[in-house]
């Protein structure tokens, strides 16, 4: 018996997930291609910031353990 109500639970978590997902407003093609530019030139910024901040802090570093 605990094996079909464990079905039973699985079942309705999918028609949930199914119903949940009927209700998302998809983004269209035009959107969802700006909105990635927009994070690839975030991610990229962010990692050249972090690059210098890490190679001054090397240098700095260096420096003083001569």
């Amino acid at each position: 018996m605990r094996i079909k109500a464990w079905f039973g639970r699985i079942g309705k978590f999918f028609r949930e997930v199914r119903a949940e997902l009927r209700k998302v407003t998809w983004p269209g093609r035009k959107e969802l291609v700006t909105s990635t530019l927009v994070v690839l030139f975030v991610v990229a910024v962010s990692t050249a910031y972090i690059g210098v901040i890490d190679y001054a802090f090397s240098r700095v570093l260096a420096a003083l353990i001569r």
